[in-house]
């Protein structure tokens, strides 16, 4: 056999210059779909070959001496989605390919969504807007919990100080003055919660579904209504219309599915469902199980084109999430919660319409449902509630010239609200009805903005305003907005101002504690920036803020303290009052990489001043969610093809614990001065990684997260217990939060 090789040998030496003239070449550039940014660390292979290349510093890729024949472009890197494409090399056939990879949470689209620059305002109508898209989300998102709103909690501005809370503050704002509005519609509960003491959240929608979330935290545009604080919109994606795909992920806490594809040649779907564990581990592995809190939910969306210029879509979201504190029941109070439950669905019918190129109209019309209930160990009723709204929405554009566009929108919203709470008292037996509250409402409202654009861009100008009504105070509010930027070659000088307005929760209106004669809150903003560029992908902005707070809610009665040198006892039913003012003050700073390749992140630094005025006890103090101090740190670097490395450090100054509270060294006391108390510093630092492993038609990915790598003793307060109303000592619980905690994911996707 061996004498027949060697005979064999010159022929074949003689074949290998035609074998050489006969091959073929396959080169291309490999960008992101989202803007067109070269991308480089791709590997691209020609699958069941040993043909392969990685991309270089300009995206671009060579393979040569390919023999002729049918091969499968393989084109994968971590954090985005795996793109195959077959094709035939023909003999000394030289194949050109551009490939669009999308990350992968973005919908699956084989071309590039143009965009001038990565810091480029996604609407110019917002003087002071930041965006999270693409592995940003994702590798902030946390796998321990895998939540976009978690997300946000890390943008420059932004303060939490809760391992165990999505809310989030921003500027002193309370998460109640914040709204968060999914597909244009202001959401109500936006988490999987439950209505008891024991606190915790997640946010009740999938981040596979989301296309971008984009945060205004300061003189936002009047689109957004009924909120004072800041405005987060978030977007849900549309399916891929190119060929199906299918997600799993697993981690220690939860496991989830997702589909997409195309539905016929007009339009796509896309549905995902969660489940989460938690609650099994712990009720196996701890002898109280009052942390027993898990939740369940599903999503989907279709989209479909019935004719040229029309888009409808459909999405619908259910959600449930309950606590169960049964293998604590022996240790449970007669008003302690034992099991409790929330229970969420949310549809949203759309319809969009272009009749020209330079009009657009979209109406939707959405339903949404939420309920609750509590009870205790003896399986009574501690309070239960439900939330019910239809909205109808109409939202128009129209550029009547290339530089002016107008945008204006109307709603009507109907509401209904009602609930009970009930507290429990043995030997002997009585029931005491805290509050209740039953009602409808009627919401309508309306906004129009013309903006402006001159000076070859340069420059431009937006001037709005909104128009609400409730129907139960019979009051209406006009709310006027408006901003100017400017750019002066890289350096870009924003500025903007507004006022805004939030009628009160019905309970508030109609509960016993409450008036119809309530007034909405207040707020005035003021926002100015200026910001530079230092190359194409990166950034140092300055954002000065002044926010000026009227007629917010308060209960002045509601604490105990001392008063006058003698102990305050509150009344059994202190009524809300608009009785409170204020003002928050302070400046941003942040420098801001955004790249698809090598290192993106920002560094940032908040200094905020929040105080208020309660007018009835005319006390002056910090509000509840004042800080001083703020850095969020985030950095994400892209290793190698299949390895992506991402680390976050959290830092606040402090929250104050609400209350007349003060310090005597050893316990806690009844104080004159309110919020004089702070709890100590956050800190937190986490460190993750994502290693992926490309095959033929699906890609593995192996997510590797430490959470609090330092083993910091962050603590949270938790609840004001009472007090001796002989001695003025006081009885507070705090939490500590999450020690060092390791977690794995791992998510398949085809």
């Amino acid at each position: 056999m061996l004498v027949g090789m060697l005979r064999m040998l010159p022929v074949l030496l003689l074949c290998l210059p035609a074998l050489a003239q006969s091959s073929g070449r396959v080169s291309g550039v490999v960008v992101d779909a989202r803007g067109g940014e070269p991308l480089a660390r791709v590997q691209v292979q020609l699958t069941g070959t040993a043909f392969s290349a990685v991309t270089g510093a300009t995206g671009g890729f060579a393979i040569e001496g390919i023999p002729p024949g049918e091969y499968t472009l393989h084109v994968s890197t971590v954090g985005f989605r795996l793109l195959t494409r077959a094709f035939v090399l023909g003999p000394r056939e030289v194949k050109e390919f551009e490939v669009a990879l999308s990350p992968d949470t973005f919908r699956q689209v084989d071309r590039v969504e143009v965009r001038s620059g990565p810091f480029d305002l996604v609407r110019q109508d917002s003087p002071s807007q930041l965006v999270l898209a693409g592995t940003e989300a994702r590798n902030l998102g946390s796998v321990l919990a895998d939540d976009p709103i978690r997300a946000v909690q890390s943008l420059p501005g932004v303060a939490s100080n809760d391992d165990f809370n999505a809310q989030f503050s921003i500027h002193g704002a309370g998460y109640h003055r914040i709204g968060v509005y999914l597909d244009d519609f202001l959401l109500h509960t936006p988490f999987h919660t439950v209505q008891q003491e024991v606190g915790g959240s997640l946010t009740m929608f999938n981040s596979d579904m989301l296309e971008a979330m984009e945060l205004h935290p300061a003189a936002f545009p009047s689109r957004f209504g009924d909120r004072t604080g800041a405005a987060l919109d978030v977007h849900t994606r549309e399916g891929s219309r190119s060929e199906p795909s299918f997600r799993a992920a697993a981690s220690f806490s939860n496991v989830s599915v997702m589909g997409e594809g195309p539905l016929g040649k007009r339009g796509s779907w896309a549905a995902g469902a969660r489940k989460s564990y938690l609650q099994y581990l712990i009720g196996r592995s701890s002898t109280d199980s009052s942390l027993a809190f898990g939740f369940t939910d599903t999503q989907g969306r279709i989209s479909y084109d019935p004719a040229r210029r029309h888009n409808v879509s459909l999405s619908y979201l259910e959600g449930y999430s309950d606590l169960d504190r049964s293998r604590a029941r022996d240790r449970l109070g007669a008003n302690a919660v034992m099991n409790a439950n929330y229970h969420v669905i949310l549809a949203n019918a759309a319809w969009r319409y272009t009749p020209r190129e330079d009009a657009l109209l979209s109406s939707r019309l959405v339903y949404l449902r939420e309920r609750f209930g509590n009870r205790n160990a003896q399986e009574l009723e501690l309070g239960a509630g439900y939330y019910g709204e239809w909205t109808w929405r109409t939202d128009g554009t129209w550029a009547w010239s290339n530089r002016t566009p107008l945008d204006a929108g109307i709603s009507i919203r109907r509401l209904r609200d009602d609930g009970f709470a009930n507290r429990y008292q043995f030997n002997p037996f009585a029931v005491r009805r805290l509050d209740e509250y039953r009602g409808n409402a009627l919401r309508t409202g309306g906004y129009a903005e013309q903006s402006w654009s001159g000076w070859e861009g340069h420059l431009h100008a937006t001037v709005g305003g909104r128009w609400d009504r409730h129907s139960i105070t019979g009051l209406s509010v006009l709310t006027p907005q408006g901003s100017v930027g400017f750019v002066l070659g890289s350096t870009r000088l924003q500025f903007g101002w507004g006022q805004y307005a939030q009628f009160p929760e019905m309970m508030q209106l109609l509960s016993r504690t409450g008036s119809r004669a309530l007034l909405p809150e207040r707020a005035t903003h003021y926002v100015a920036s200026v910001e530079q560029r230092l190359g194409d992908r990166t950034r140092l902005r300055a954002e000065f803020y002044q926010r000026y707070d009227r007629d917010l809610l308060f209960q002045p009665l509601l604490d105990p303290r001392i008063l006058e040198g003698r102990i305050f006892n509150p009344p059994l039913d202190p009524p809300w009052r608009n009785s409170m003012r204020g003002y928050a003050r302070g400046i941003d700073l942040f420098l801001q990489r955004r790249s698809a390749n090598k290192l993106t992140g920002w560094i940032s630094y908040s200094l905020g001043y929040a105080r208020v005025r309660d007018g009835v006890a005319g006390v002056n103090f910090p509000a509840d969610r004042d800080q001083r101090h703020t850095i969020n740190i985030f950095a994400s670097y892209r290793l190698l093809p299949s390895v992506n490395l991402s680390a976050k450090w959290l830092y606040g100054s402090g929250y104050p614990i609400p209350g007349f509270l003060a310090w005597d060294g050893s316990r806690h006391l009844l104080a004159a001065e309110r919020n004089a108390l702070r709890m100590g510093p956050y800190r937190r630092a986490d460190l993750r990684v994502n290693k992926a492993w490309a095959y033929a038609r699906w890609t593995l990915t192996l997510y590797g997260e430490v959470v609090n790598l330092t083993n910091r003793r962050n603590r949270r307060f938790d609840v004001f217990n009472g007090y001796n109303s002989r001695t003025g000592y006081a009885n507070l619980t705090f939490d500590t939060m999450f020690p060092i905690l390791p977690s794995l994911g791992l998510v398949l996707e085809k």
